[in-house]
């Protein structure tokens, strides 16, 4: 009878070489590793953790956060934000978004901090969401312009309109990879050694549209 593993049948890894085996052990122990350092960001219920307009902007949805309206234009942007600050990590979350009338437009906010005024906004890097910015490098308050861009042809064959989408953003030590449903679209790394690597985490609605963007599994893994 074989036993399994971690999804390795016993019987299979004793025809293994001694030297394979270590290497496949070795792969197995450092998954699991990572899996225990991945850490949910929210518990699909309440906003422990977070702070923002709470009260009319962001919502809780069928286990979703949820910012915007489809009724109203959004007056401007708006960010829920992690009450606790990070460095080097990756970061997984699902996205959706939404929205028939003026600019559609989200990302996901980092190593970044509230502004002051207007105390709405945010200034630092966003990987950014919506038509001519999937999945691009926005520096949001501070440079004010796209750091990086995929091919925008390219970028448009991965999103899914309208439905649910996997973002990854990988920040280490000045490098920043982002990959759109399992493609990385960025992979930039910052030449001034004068712009902070580590603040808080947001996830924006733009104003000045009528959109609705959806956020769950969020997860991050401290490196």
């Amino acid at each position: 009878m074989a036993f399994i593993v971690n999804h390795i049948h016993v019987d299979t890894m004793l025809k293994t070489p001694s030297y394979l085996f270590s290497a496949v052990m070795l792969v197995t122990v450092l998954s699991m590793a990572s899996q225990k350092n991945k850490v949910s960001l929210f518990d699909g219920k309440t906003f422990n953790g977070w702070e923002g307009d709470t009260t009319k902007t962001w919502k809780i949805q069928d286990g979703a956060i949820v910012g915007g309206s489809l009724v109203e234009t959004v007056p401007h942007n708006s960010f829920l934000c992690t009450r606790k600050t990070y460095s080097n990590f990756i970061l997984n979350v699902k996205f959706k978004l939404t929205g028939h009338e003026g600019f559609i437009n989200t990302g996901v906010q980092f190593h970044s901090v509230r502004s002051k005024d207007p105390s709405y906004e945010m200034i630092g890097y966003q990987a950014d969401l919506g038509a001519k910015f999937w999945g691009s490098l926005y520096d949001e308050s501070r440079r004010n312009k796209t750091l990086i861009a995929p091919d925008s042809v390219e970028v448009l064959k991965l999103v899914k309109l309208n439905d649910w989408n996997d973002y990854q953003v990988w920040s280490e030590n000045g490098r920043i990879r982002i990959a759109l449903n399992g493609k990385q679209t960025v992979d930039y790394t910052e030449p001034d050694k004068s712009v902070p690597q580590q603040g808080i985490i947001g996830l924006q609605i733009h104003g000045g549209g009528k959109a609705k963007v959806y956020y769950k599994d969020i997860f991050i893994e401290e490196l």
